[in-house]
């Protein structure tokens, strides 16, 4: 099987990463916001929407051009807490910049305020079976 690597640099592109990204879990410890470097990354394990079997991959999540990072109703200091994606967004602000809302189960949001919309998804390693399949109201 092909790595996924997707590359995001307008809407449109973001709703496929956001689609991809659903459900994935991520590791509070395991992102990282570089401030010299400008960019904010997170190591996911995502389920992989777009095979037949129930199957999740390590993922890279990195945005570019990042101005700062913050949270609400996410604990960051517990860097063992486990985290699920529900959803992706962008609001422009003064484009091309703006703000990316990573939205969490349990109600928690990561917002990124960044230049513009550059954002890169890439699997590494190969799938792995899972048990636990998503599952979503509606």
């Amino acid at each position: 099987m092909t790595e996924l690597k997707l590359l995001a640099a307008d809407t449109s592109d973001l709703e496929v990463i956001a689609s991809a990204i659903q459900d994935a879990i991520f590791q509070v410890g395991q992102t990282r916001f570089d401030r010299d470097g400008r960019s904010f990354t997170l190591r996911l394990s995502r389920y992989m929407h777009e095979t037949d079997k129930p199957q999740r991959i390590q993922a890279g999540l990195r945005f570019d051009g990042v101005i700062s990072v913050s949270s609400q109703g996410v604990a960051m200091e517990k860097v063992d807490a486990f985290v699920v994606i529900l959803g992706l967004e962008f609001i422009v602000d003064d484009s091309p910049a703006g703000k990316f809302y990573l939205k969490l189960a349990g109600g928690g949001t990561i917002r990124i305020a960044a230049e513009a919309i550059d954002v890169t998804l890439a699997d590494r390693g190969d799938p792995r079976p899972t048990k636990r399949i998503p599952k979503h109201d509606g």
